[in-house]
């Protein structure tokens, strides 16, 4: 008989988990996975994939009000939240279906089951069977957390509960800064809800470029929706299907619906990992790994969110991918996690890679900074005072482009092509030796020639 049931059990049938499991039982591994709600994970069921499609959505109203701009007359205009959720709804069906398929065709078994630790080698299924692993791999993603608890916060939803609400709320109140909540204040508003952001630091996105975060604000200011900085929500009241949030600073504001995006916390508790003898990071309350993406103990593995390391989902897909070859594959792999590419699909969008101004200049003794900002073509024939914001930083001693931050329509897009330049060392040099495809806004970041910025550090006497 076999020592264990299984090579490779693992927990979490998200991007991550999945990639590990397809990867680990193409290299001849026997695999199991556990899911306990759906296959795809946050990204696919409730996170990246449907919000996205609610962006698109969402920026149709727009593009009607550009129309005119253009020559078009477009009549009335109507919109159905309860089509967009079901046609959503349709979408993530079937791509769930199809991330099922593809694990069960690399060989490995799916198991709709909640999966938890009896033992280092043993997991217990919600089903009540026992299963045992040669190696066991966590990828149980992270959940949203809201915080310190609040009078009222029975009645606050997160971005899990936004996908599936049953109508369009007319006014909203969303408590974050971040990615989550900005991207469903573009969302909110784009079909039509009156929209405040609530955020407790000084500006939105922190831990952005500065340039990136004073030009997001002012889109979205100018796009009507009313952000209030440095203050929090301390209680919320309801009054039938009305509600009225209380803010720090005395004031309170009513509407239908009160969201919170402060940020989304590694699902750890009650995997019994304590009978496992797996550590948690106490620095960020995740499963602590190494840079294998091995836990405190060898056979067992941690990826993705649930480690709190940089909670991506393309992250958790190589973190996967690289443990499955290590371990299964016989070929060591070390994710590198330098210059990732990420987007916040707000409205306007941005896609930024590498280090920010403020980065550079506190780990580089020269840097150069090149910063435009205009108003693209579609804007001077539409009308709308939208301005798109690109921004190089540079290495003033070896020329080498350390980041590149930009604001506009197709941020994302662009800066997955300007990120495979960043991570081979391209330099300024190397940017304005390539000719310029006209007309784009893109065009912009190959034709600035002189820095708006220099900073040179002075020697410590």
């Amino acid at each position: 008989m076999a020592e264990f049931d299984v090579d490779l059990f693992v927990i979490g049938g998200g991007s991550g988990g999945v990639r590990a499991a397809r990867i680990a039982a193409g290299h001849g591994a026997k695999v199991m996975i556990a899911e306990e709600y759906r296959m795809g994970g946050t990204c696919v069921i409730r996170g990246c994939v449907p919000k996205k499609l609610f962006v698109l959505g969402s920026h149709v109203h727009q593009e009607i009000a550009d129309a005119a701009g253009f020559g078009w007359t477009i009549g009335e205009v109507k919109f159905d939240w309860p089509t967009l959720v079901a046609n959503k709804d349709k979408e993530i069906a079937r791509l769930e279906a199809a991330y099922t398929t593809n694990v069960e065709k690399s060989g490995a078994e799916v198991v709709k089951a909640r999966a938890e630790f009896e033992g280092p080698h043993t997991l217990r299924l919600s089903d009540g069977k026992t299963v045992t692993a040669r190696h066991i791999l966590i990828a149980t993603g992270g959940a949203p957390n809201h915080g310190k608890p609040i009078p009222g916060i029975e009645h606050v939803i997160s971005s899990d509960e936004a996908f599936h609400l049953k109508e369009l709320p007319k006014r909203v109140v969303i408590q974050g800064g971040g990615y989550i909540a900005l991207e469903f204040a573009g969302i909110f508003s784009g079909y039509g809800s009156d929209v405040t952001v609530i955020y407790r630091g000084d500006n939105i996105l922190r831990g952005f470029d500065e340039d990136v975060r004073k030009h997001v604000r002012t889109e979205l200011e100018k796009r009507g929706i009313t952000i209030i900085t440095g203050c929090t929500v301390e209680k919320v009241d309801r009054y039938g299907k009305e509600f009225s949030t209380h803010l720090s600073n005395g004031s309170s504001i009513a509407s239908e619906l009160v969201m919170f995006a402060i940020g989304r916390h590694p699902n750890v508790a009650n995997l019994g990992l304590d009978k496992a003898g797996v550590a948690i990071n106490p620095a960020n309350g995740g499963i602590a790994v190494d840079g294998w993406s091995k836990t405190s103990v060898p056979h067992i593995y941690g990826i993705g969110d649930v480690t709190h390391r940089f909670n991506l989902t393309p992250v958790a897909i190589r973190e996967g991918h690289a443990f499955a070859d290590t371990v299964f594959g016989k070929r060591p792999v070390q994710v590198d996690y330098a210059n990732i590419p990420t987007a916040v699909f707000c409205q306007p969008e941005v896609g930024t890679v590498g280090l920010t101004e403020a980065e550079a200049r506190a780990n580089f003794s020269h840097v150069d900074i090149y910063r435009t900002d205009f108003r693209p073509i579609k804007a001077t024939m539409s009308g709308s005072q939208s301005r798109v914001l690109m921004k190089l930083v540079v290495d003033g001693t070896t020329d080498r482009v350390l980041g590149c931050h930009i604001v506009g329509d197709c941020a994302a897009e662009t800066i997955q092509a300007l990120a495979i330049a960043v991570k081979m060392k391209a330099t300024k040099a190397d940017f304005d030796a390539t000719i310029a495809l006209h007309p784009t806004a893109a065009e912009e970041l190959v034709t600035m020639r002189t820095p708006t910025a220099r900073y040179v550090r002075q020697a410590a006497e």
